[in-house]
């Protein structure tokens, strides 16, 4: 009886995987795709800081999560050019970019499209036609994605989960690759909607843009206000950026590796046997299956972009960070201590020990 294969990530359900363990291959044909990549992000990274000045790790992880078919929240104060860098990588990607300013008074059909009863030219016969929403293109900056009532913000649901939009029962699907950014203002709270466990869930990563540093300051102050506009030009395709998703899965990881991201994300549930006590101290609840999934996913995408086509504990490590962040609920002591997720997240890296790698 030939044994059925399952995808032992359970991707799309977050739910969990009972049969074997499925054994994936590199041929010659993803060792050069995985070279020409890690030399695609280098040049990418120099060409995207003619226009953005410094953010070296933000862009790194957007393109960790676009090759993972991911999404990501960006949190960082305005004016740090979360939209500029956002467009550039479209660009440098060859990708159509959308922008959604989200508003209290924002309607799901705001984003998705509507149907409009027109009236054929000649024949007078009515018939209803469907208006894309902006929701339409491979890479959309949901602006202030808090700011919005949660019946828009589920709107968006359907588009990151099943790369589709469903108005008036019919079917409407998203070109990929498709990137759904979200951004969050960590200072302005009043008249927001904070986004529910369940959405947040969706988010691959959650991404924190800081200040610039004094040099990278000084630099943004002088380009910006000079007559020279630095023009960018495209390196990758869209098929490109499809063939790439499709080798990130492929890329090996070991057993014990792997074993590390799962217990990583179960250490975080309080009340269980595998919680140290500064879970059960700090947290209310934890991570959930989804995380184990996006570490994993997360750290072959980061080895393909340093030329590796094999992960490493670092790797899992590099990104636990950003999957964790906002999975992981603080409780009341935490906030009275100053004890942040990431804080958390630090101190397991110092109490899960990692495996010995041969």
């Amino acid at each position: 009886m030939q044994q059925k294969k399952i995808n032992p990530l359970g991707v799309g359900g977050g739910g969990t995987a009972t049969a074997a363990r499925v054994e994936h291959h590199l041929d010659q044909s993803d060792l050069r795709a995985a070279e020409a990549l890690t030399d695609a992000y280098a040049r990418m990274s120099k060409e995207l800081a003619r226009v953005i000045v410094g953010q070296e790790e933000v862009l790194k992880q957007i393109l960790i999560a676009l090759f993972c078919q991911g999404h990501c929240i960006l949190e960082g104060v305005p004016g740090l050019a979360k939209t500029l860098m956002i467009s550039s990588i479209a660009k440098l990607l060859s990708l159509q970019f959308g922008r959604i300013q989200f508003t209290p008074d924002l309607m799901p059909s705001d984003i998705t499209g509507n149907e409009v009863l027109e009236e054929e030219e000649g024949t007078g016969r009515r018939k209803m036609r469907f208006f894309k929403g902006p929701i339409f293109a491979n890479i959309i900056l949901g602006d202030e994605i808090n700011r919005t009532p949660p019946k828009t913000q589920a709107a968006l649901l359907q588009a990151m989960q099943e790369y589709k939009v469903t108005v008036a029962g019919e079917d409407y699907p998203l070109e990929k690759p498709f990137l759904v950014l979200g951004t969050q203002n960590p200072i302005e709270q009043e008249g927001t909607y904070p986004l529910p466990e369940a959405q947040l869930d969706r988010f691959m990563f959650k991404v924190l843009i800081d200040y610039p540093s004094y040099e990278e300051e000084l630099m943004i102050a002088e380009t910006t206000t000079s007559t020279d506009q630095a023009e960018l030009e495209p390196i990758l395709g869209r098929d490109d950026i499809i063939a790439i998703q499709k080798v990130v899965r492929r890329v090996l990881v070991g057993r014990s590796v792997s074993s590390y991201a799962v217990k990583l994300a179960r250490a975080t549930r309080p009340g269980t046997d595998e919680a140290p006590d500064f879970v059960n101290q700090y947290l209310t609840w934890g991570a959930g299956p989804r995380a184990c999934q996006a570490m994993l996913l997360g750290a072959k995408a980061n080895a393909l972009l340093d030329g590796r086509v094999h992960v490493s504990t670092d790797d899992i490590r590099y990104v636990a960070t950003p999957v964790l962040r906002h999975r992981l609920a603080t409780s009341f002591r935490a906030e009275s201590d100053g004890v942040l997720s990431d804080h958390i997240v630090e101190k397991l890296f110092e109490t899960i020990k990692e495996p010995v790698e041969r």
